[in-house]
């Protein structure tokens, strides 16, 4: 099974096909800033769920998002988990920056 996964930015998500199969077999909602990708909601298909679909969006996603230099925040418990188990993903995560002044 072939898992292909594309950036929809007009529907500011990103979509996992099956070759040869027909429709979504999942999806990552997100916002995004130029600094900042915010992934809010992940949906894989029930009859694809443990094929792998999840991990190839998660992986596609960040990759793309390394390439472009933004901090991730995974708002979505899906992504949250997968990069807590991907240390190799960890740095991307973004970190609040804002400090407090007397």
């Amino acid at each position: 099974m072939s898992v292909q996964v594309q950036d929809v930015p007009e529907a500011k998500r990103y979509e996992a096909r099956i070759e040869g199969e027909p429709g979504v077999a999942g999806f990552a909602d997100y916002l995004r800033t130029e600094e900042l990708i915010a992934f809010l909601h992940t949906e894989v298909s029930p009859d694809h769920e443990g094929s792998g679909v999840g991990s190839a969006l998660a992986r596609t996603a960040l990759d793309e998002a390394r390439s472009a230099q933004l901090r991730v925040l995974p708002t979505c418990p899906f992504f949250a988990g997968w990069i807590a188990r991907h240390p190799e993903y960890q740095d991307l995560l973004y970190q609040s920056r804002s400090r407090v002044t007397d």
